[in-house]
């Protein structure tokens, strides 16, 4: 005689609608946006020599998890010569800090000076672009204002042309 053996299934976990979930992350976010830290002190940050400059960021994407205003990378460009070249979707605001000079979008020369603010225009493909510093015994700076969200509605990519100058000597091995 075969002996039956009755197994109970286990009961599924109650699977969280997608208005509820939406509705926690929501005031997830909401909570996190409103403890998140509001200052960054820029003697806090350091100075990183990459293709495109010497760049401080002050704010990037590795961060947005512990600050009140997620969805920003703000960042200063050192120019002492020239910035590297790149092409990437504008929609993005550079404030001159500090020097004069000019920049090089999609081949035409619009010249700033400290107190400007220079905007890379939302086109098709993107904007190619590079800054210059027209002052041989003092940098330029600017600092740039990205709204990643945004970005990335308009399609933002990036495209490296030409590397800055001190990138080949300063790039890790």
């Amino acid at each position: 005689m075969v002996e039956r053996v009755s197994q109970r299934k286990r009961e599924q976990e109650p699977r969280e609608l997608l208005y509820d979930y939406g509705m926690r992350m929501q005031n997830e976010a909401v909570l996190q946006r409103s403890t998140g830290k509001v200052i960054i002190r820029g003697k806090d940050r350091e100075w990183e020599q990459n293709r495109q400059g010497l760049i401080k960021f002050m704010l990037y994407m590795t961060e947005w998890d512990q600050v009140g205003t997620p969805g920003w990378n703000i960042f200063i460009n050192n120019i002492k010569h020239h910035s590297g070249q790149h092409t990437h979707q504008g929609g993005l605001a550079l404030y001159v800090i500090d020097g004069k000079g000019y920049t090089v979008v999609d081949g035409v020369r619009y010249d700033w000076e400290d107190g400007d603010l220079i905007l890379l225009p939302i086109k098709p493909g993107g904007c190619e672009h590079q800054h210059f510093n027209e002052d041989p015994n003092r940098p330029a700076q600017w600092i740039a204002f990205n709204f990643r969200t945004m970005g990335e509605v308009v399609g933002i990519g990036r495209t490296q042309q030409a590397e800055h100058p001190d990138w080949a000597v300063s790039k890790p091995k």
